[in-house]
């Protein structure tokens, strides 16, 4: 059954007695006996102040005290006699998982008291309580670094093999993140080998206070100031650390939560409803209530006061987050191995939070320009070679915008990697020249499984390098199925993968020149349960303690947990996977093209964002499947992988042309914009003879919207790169104090700029019904100003349309648009101009050749509007081109100008005296130098 517990402390009053205690840095007044009177003699107290932010450490003494509290928690011990089943439904702490029944529950020494029925969702089995549950705080000091103590505990657990003795570490790293790790000090276990900053010298100042519960123990962050929102407070139920089983609990602040992926479902995590996550990378086709192919263990939560925060466990072992309804609501972490590795992000605004949490995780790669232009994918192209060649002419026949060609598993030969089928694609480098030869770019799909197969050369020389996943006897590979048949999997761990993997995708690359690499398959997925001879019984194959993932079994549709990998045993590092992948295509395309890869990865984890992009995975072309898109795109956002998009009008099953019109507009705001559809299914192409007039032209309208907008994106991916921050962002982020901006998942925004407002459940609609922030907006079409109140607004939304406004105060650069990016980086930028009510907006232009490597080889342009004029500055200008300002739109001019100048000359302006919009043309002026336009 589910836990439901009430967050309210249960306190008990405790005795005190005189001997001291020095060493406990305190949040909750620590247990003495016996009863006497209380003195507290506070023997040193340690202020670190600046700026008027300061971190507390307290170390007190105490002596002849009385009616001191400690919270009573609900944990079983096994060899504690005063443990009891007594304990308020509230505070039930699920000892089993849905399923259980009474004989395994009370073999394991929990309680089992039915409840039925359970409209709060009580647990059923549960943890006994008990006085000496979860670990003491032994000591604690300050260090160059934070503190450090010792944990203890006196009673074991039933889970096997305690860990009795545990190190705390608390880093102060910065004034808005605190870092803390609480491990085995005696027996190495195994580490996340993710790159994160190494800060062994605390902070001069913190916006956040740390308190530590003596027993059982405790950690408390706090947020500085008037409010002194608790943030995190362990001490909610006492820690268990064994082995396989790993369980701490935090309160939440709030119940507004976000994150906790990957999963399928609405972006916010309401913890007054609660909810169960599995965390355990899976080949999963997308749906509700289940794990799917990556893990990201990461939360942001956003107090109805505005201000954010962030958690993040750095944790690749299988877990299970359970969020809990209560007053706060909890949420608790289980986890089958690792270590507690926890980072605290205080914002405050949702844009600090990410951008703090990306600060550890590394920032998110800038892709090459091409990259944000439309792609086409299909598996199973009709007569191979015959039906790509088709649609690719029929794209260029009806002009539509598109840079880049996909293949699936069908140009393959028989599966195999790095081959292409020189029957069925036949001509395949010929095709690929012709893309090349036409500005446009290539990319095929690449899984991990390497068919066991002699006079097979990425087997061979993946067993001359060693390189394999070795069975858990290091007898040989392990070997699963996968599409090419029995297959053996590279283990990306190992150093040498990296050489390896380059020289496969070089030796392909001198036939057939790819341009990117499309990393499926990679959770790794295996077609048998481990592999095709089984998994040994023992303890990682079959662990005490399996979380609720899909399958229920570590080994479903993987392989078998006990695998040896450089880095660890697979149960350790499978989540990574995909992420490692990621990183040998990376550094392989590099190393080929000397040119900025481009990676797009079915399995991500924390980092996978400095490397690679994610779509979505196997989708259904129904409108479920389209709205859940929006939510996706902005989780992976969250966890730092901006370029993200779904398989736009579905990859499985047979679109409808009225569908696929409106997920093409929704697609041309997706970071990552690509079209897919699977074997067998009817075309979906733009170009599709089977569509109307009206529906191509629909299509190719919103496609050039995007090709319009491509140097705003690729403006905002470069600040992401730089700074952190998400691309496409939730309205809340914005509009941070505006609960009803909370919930919203079926708009989004670019930016703090764009406002996309897409036709999602009923595509054949012609209006849509949004949610207008209060602030001043402009239609992107006409300018014509929508003063947003803050409340729904139905919007005219004809087939032809997608709604989409721009936030006023802002200024967005964009370029007339072409067939591809070769062609639309020639021609001549212009300006949307967004006045706020006060009359100035802001912007900025980044400009590079699209596919550098090099450092500082780039422009930065800053626009800034104000008191009737548009001025333009260049901080950066290390790139040497042409890039010519064009044209100029000003919304919200109020009334019709007498004159217009560039540079003081007179240009040419129209002027829309119903929409109040200035349209400034035939400019060429230079935006490689400053320039200022004005209206009198």
């Amino acid at each position: 059954m589910s836990v439901h517990e009430d967050d309210l402390p249960k306190y008990k009053k405790l005795d005190c007695d005189t001997s001291p205690n020095t060493d406990t840095i305190h949040s909750y007044k620590s247990r003495f006996s016996p009863p006497v009177v209380f003195t507290l003699i506070v023997t040193a107290l340690v202020f670190v102040i600046s700026l008027g932010l300061f971190s507390v450490i307290t170390v007190v003494q105490y002596t002849n005290c009385t009616n001191i509290t400690l919270q009573a928690h609900t944990q079983f011990t096994k060899s504690d006699p005063n443990a009891t089943c007594n304990v308020p439904d509230p505070s039930k702490v699920d000892c089993g998982h849905l399923g259980t029944q009474k004989s395994d529950c009370e073999a394991k020494g929990c309680c089992w008291v039915p409840v039925d029925p359970n409209p709060g969702n009580v647990a059923w089995c549960f943890y006994k309580s008990s006085p000496n549950a979860g670990y003491s705080l032994d000591g604690a000091k300050p260090t160059a670094f934070g503190y450090t103590g010792t944990l203890s505990r006196k009673d074991k657990t039933h889970w096997p093999d305690d860990v009795m003795e545990l190190q705390l570490d608390i880093y102060e790293e910065t004034s808005s993140r605190l870092h803390f790790k609480i491990y085995d000090p005696n027996n190495q276990r195994y580490e996340v080998p993710v790159e994160t900053p190494k800060v062994m010298t605390k902070a001069s100042s913190t916006d956040y206070k740390v308190t530590l519960q003596h027993k059982p123990f405790g950690v408390k962050i706090t947020r500085q100031g008037t409010a002194g929102t608790v943030l995190f407070d362990s001490s909610v139920m006492p820690m268990t650390y064994a082995n396989q089983y790993i369980q701490l609990g935090t309160s939440l602040p709030t119940k507004y939560i976000y994150g906790l992926g990957e999963h399928r479902g609405p972006l916010l995590h309401d913890a007054s409803k609660g909810g169960k996550h599995g965390f355990w990378a899976r080949d999963q086709p997308p749906g509700e209530h289940i794990n799917l192919y990556g893990s990201h263990p990461f939360y942001l939560g956003i107090e109805t006061n505005g201000q954010a925060f962030g958690v993040f466990i750095l944790n690749s072992n299988a877990m299970e987050i359970n969020i809990l309804p209560g007053s706060p609501p909890k949420l608790i972490y289980t986890i089958v191995g690792g270590i507690l590795d926890f980072y605290i992000f205080t914002g405050p605004t949702p844009n600090d939070v990410i951008a703090q949490y990306t600060a550890v995780i590394g920032r998110p790669f800038l892709p090459p320009y091409w990259g944000l232009g439309f792609h086409l994918c299909r598996w199973g192209f009709p007569g191979g070679t015959t039906g790509l060649k088709t649609v690719i002419h029929r794209m260029r026949q009806l002009n539509m915008p598109y840079d880049t060609q996909w293949n699936d598993i069908d140009y393959m030969d028989k599966h195999l990697d790095w081959t292409y089928d020189k029957t069925a694609f036949a001509g395949l480098p010929d095709v690929v020249k012709d893309l090349h030869d036409n500005g446009q770019h290539y990319i095929m799909i690449v899984d991990p499984g390497i068919k066991n197969q002699a006079g097979y050369a990425p087997y061979d020389d993946g067993l001359k390098s060693g390189i394999f996943v070795m069975k858990s006897d290091g007898s040989g590979p392990i070997i699963g199925t996968v599409w090419p048949g029995n297959t053996a999997y590279p283990d990306f761990t190992n150093p040498k993968s990296i050489a390896y993997w380059s020289q496969m995708a070089k030796s392909y690359h001198d036939e057939v020149p790819f341009d990117g690499i499309w990393c499926d398959m990679n959770e790794p997925s295996d077609f048998t349960k481990g592999s095709i001879s089984g998994c040994l019984k023992n303890k990682w194959n079959d662990p005490p303690y399996t979380p609720g993932i899909g399958g229920g079994d570590l080994k479903d549709k993987t392989l078998c947990p006990d695998a040896k990998q450089s880095a660890s045993i697979h149960y350790d590092v499978h989540n990574l996977y995909g992420h490692t992948e990621a990183i040998a295509s990376n550094k392989a395309l590099v190393s080929i093209r000397n040119k900025r890869s481009f990676v797009i990865t079915r399995s991500t984890f924390p980092s996978s964002g400095r490397w690679a992009g994610h779509w979505l995975g196997d989708n259904n072309a129904d409108p479920q499947n389209m709205k859940y898109s929006v939510a996706g795109i902005l989780n992976f956002n969250f966890f730092g992988i901006p370029l993200v998009g779904a398989d736009i009008c579905g990859f499985m099953g047979n679109t409808e042309e009225a569908l696929c019109t409106r997920w093409m507009q929704l697609g041309a705001f997706y970071p990552f914009m690509r079209n897919h559809n699977t074997k067998g299914a009817k075309d979906q192409d733009p170009a599709n003879p089977d569509w109307s007039n009206s529906t191509h032209n629909a299509i190719r309208d919103v496609l050039n919207v995007r090709y319009t907008l491509l140097p705003f994106l690729y403006t905002l991916l470069y600040q992401s790169h730089v700074h952190g921050m998400g691309v496409a962002r939730p309205l809340f982020f914005q509009y941070p104090t505006d609960v009803n901006t909370y919930s919203i998942d079926t708009q989004f925004m670019w930016s703090d700029a764009l406002l996309i407002s897409p036709v999602l459940m009923n595509p054949l609609a012609t209006s849509v019904k949004a949610y207008i922030p209060k602030d001043t907006w402009y239609d992107f079409y006409t300018g014509a100003m929508v003063q947003g109140t803050g409340a729904m607004t139905t919007l005219d939304a004809p087939m032809d349309k997608i709604n989409v406004h721009i936030r006023g105060g802002s200024i967005i650069p964009t370029q007339q648009p072409a067939v591809t990016t070769t062609l639309s980086r020639k021609n001549d930028f212009g300006l949307l101009v967004a006045l706020s009510s006060n009359g100035i907006a802001n912007g900025s232009l980044y400009w590079d050749d699209g596919d550098t490597i090099k450092s500082g080889a780039y422009n930065l342009i800053k626009f800034g509007a104000a008191s009737k004029s548009v001025e333009i500055t260049v901080p950066k200008s290390g790139y040497k081109t042409t890039m010519t300002l064009g044209t100029a739109t000003i919304m919200g001019v109020a009334t019709k100008p007498t004159s217009v100048t560039i540079n003081s000359k007179a240009a040419t302006f129209t002027y829309d005296a119903i929409n109040k919009v200035l349209k400034v043309t035939s400019l060429a002026t230079s935006l490689m130098q400053a320039s200022k336009l004005s209206w009198t």
